[in-house]
């Protein structure tokens, strides 16, 4: 998969769990709370993620990830291992 797919896929996650978010704000620098998800949507997004790339990591894992750029990084690497 490349960061590019996975990008892909994150976008995907995100806007299955905030339908109301219009695409183009789902950029590399924003954060998940900028497109308003609370905390719950967050988790709900990396479980959804975890489990559409098969992989299993702990949620405090990803609770330092700075913006969806960090998070399409992250995983591609994860997803590398």
């Amino acid at each position: 998969m490349t960061r590019d797919e996975m990008r892909s896929l994150v976008h995907e996650a995100i806007t299955d769990i905030l339908p109301s978010v219009a695409p183009e704000r789902i950029t590399d620098a924003a954060h998940l709370r900028d497109l308003g998800a609370d905390s719950v949507d967050r988790v709900e997004i990396i479980i959804s993620l975890q489990d559409r790339l098969g992989i299993d990591r702990p949620m405090a894992e990803f609770s330092d990830i700075p913006d969806i750029g960090a998070l399409v990084g992250h995983l591609w690497k994860v997803r590398q291992q």
